[in-house]
């Protein structure tokens, strides 16, 4: 479970920061992994659900952390 929570913990940062990468540049930066540009109903608000997606990903990896045992 917490290298499940450690991978998830991954995606959601590179997301996160793909996304603000993406956004940042003005869309001259194609970033083609990352999601919440193809998302419709996030118009106008990709900055803050890509910042919502890396505070997110710290939480659960710091909820990683916490878990006991070794898988």
């Amino acid at each position: 479970m917490k290298k499940f929570l450690g991978f998830v913990s991954f995606v959601l940062i590179l997301q996160g920061g793909g996304g603000l990468l993406h956004e940042l540049s003005g869309d001259r930066l194609h970033l083609p992994w990352t999601v919440l540009q193809h998302f419709g109903f996030l118009d106008g608000y990709e900055i803050y659900a890509c910042v919502l997606l890396i505070v997110l990903g710290v939480a659960v990896g710091a909820a990683s952390d916490a878990v006991k045992g070794q898988g």
